[in-house]
């Protein structure tokens, strides 16, 4: 039986056969994504540390360090830190504000031998962490947030408390260095400003790490990244480690800032015809948010691409045909100004490229795998099943 308890063997399955709404993951789209980046760390002289809360899956992990020890990765969970650490990782940066119910279970994967780095922007935080680490007599390593641009938690390099912070850390044997993320660049819309974005986020990161050390104070780690400054940037000079997540599957947000072509897109969802109706020009498919989530992240673009684009099942884009809205389990097709609605029976089965891969990644619960380099005339052969990682807590 398949993942769906669907009859077919599964050397014979193809994109034809699972009930929909599915995932389908592009193994090869997949491999010259985590490759493109992982070149580019290399000319830029840094470690990649990729965050893994975009696929959360073991399986899709192993393409970043195929037949070699796992890498070290950043998790947004501490169950993905768990589901992680159970699969073999021990290099692992929670990159989310730790708060002090969380430190057993920190402290638990520290007795496993796990290195699990935790994030604070306060002195409060970083009070709970050296006190919770001196009564386990292990340090636990922090990273002081740094705010780059405006976006979410983090301290500006020029915080007057960030010396304070890091000296109540480094007492406690905990100061691990600092981290920033310049979630702005998700709404920079030229090569030249993801290029200013990143610029500034290494800035930042780099200010913050100076203000630390003129303290007297150590810094091992300065951690920078986002999936646009990633491949952005073109002078990581004193950053460590370079993070990103999304561009393992990259998604519509990306093609819309030009980080990537549509032709990149490793993620999308199989959707079955159910309906017409033709007065309003719409054809429905049994794919809502429930596939697709909430994500509306192309609107504030140039080219607003509803909750997403349409490909046959061999991936060829339908010109002009759009998921323009979405109920649970409803989702609406409809064409462009000038285009015409193509004919499509009941039946028929599409693919779906999503404005977020995040996003649509987590509402199911793993992938099928096809491989896009082989030449296909039709639907895709499935050539296996990736399973998400699972737990409480996301």
């Amino acid at each position: 039986m398949t993942p769906d308890n669907h009859p077919v063997a599964a050397d014979r399955l193809t994109l034809a056969d699972p009930d929909t709404p599915f995932a389908v993951v592009d193994v090869h789209r997949t491999r010259r994504n985590i490759g493109r980046l992982a070149a580019r760390a290399d000319r830029l002289g840094v470690a990649l540390r990729p965050h893994v809360k975009t696929a959360k899956s073991l399986d899709v992990a192993a393409l970043l360090h195929e037949g070699a020890k796992p890498c070290p990765v950043t998790v947004s969970t501490l169950a993905e830190a768990e589901a992680f650490a159970g699969g073999g990782y021990t290099d692992i940066t929670y990159a989310v504000g730790i708060d002090p119910h969380k430190l057993p279970r920190v402290l638990a994967l520290s007795r496993r031998g796990v290195t699990l780095r935790v994030l604070l922007d306060s002195t409060e935080q970083a009070e709970f962490v050296a006190e919770a680490s001196r009564r386990a007599g292990i340090p636990v390593p922090a990273q002081i947030e740094i705010d780059c641009d405006g976006h979410r938690g983090g301290l500006r390099p020029d915080a007057p408390e960030l010396p304070g912070i890091g000296r109540v850390l480094h007492e406690a044997g905990c100061l691990d260095g600092v981290l920033t993320h310049a979630g702005e660049s998700y709404f920079a819309p030229t090569a030249e400003e993801q290029r200013l974005a990143a610029l500034n986020e290494r800035d930042s990161a780099l200010a913050a790490a100076g203000r630390l050390r003129s303290a007297g104070l150590p810094v091992a780690t300065v951690s920078v990244g986002s999936t646009p400054t990633a491949h952005a940037a073109r002078d990581l000079t004193g950053v460590t480690e370079l993070r990103a997540g999304n561009y393992v599957f990259f998604d519509l947000v990306m093609a819309g800032l030009g980080v990537c072509e549509l032709d990149d897109l490793a993620l999308s969802v199989v959707v079955t015809v159910i309906g017409h109706r033709p007065e309003y020009g719409w054809i429905v498919t049994d794919g809502g948010w429930m596939a697709m989530s909430r994500d509306r992240g192309t609107a504030a673009q140039a080219q607003d691409q509803g909750y997403g684009l349409v490909a046959d099942l061999s991936g060829n884009l339908l010109p002009g045909l759009v998921m323009t809205a979405a109920s649970q389990e409803h989702g609406t097709l409809t064409a462009r100004e000038g285009v015409p609605l193509p004919e499509l029976s009941i039946g028929t089965r599409l693919r779906i490229l999503p404005n977020h891969a995040c996003a649509t990644a987590a509402q199911h619960r793993g992938y099928h795998v096809v491989d896009g380099s082989r030449p296909a005339g039709g639907a895709l052969a499935v050539a296996g099943f990736w399973n998400r990682v699972s737990g409480g807590g996301w």
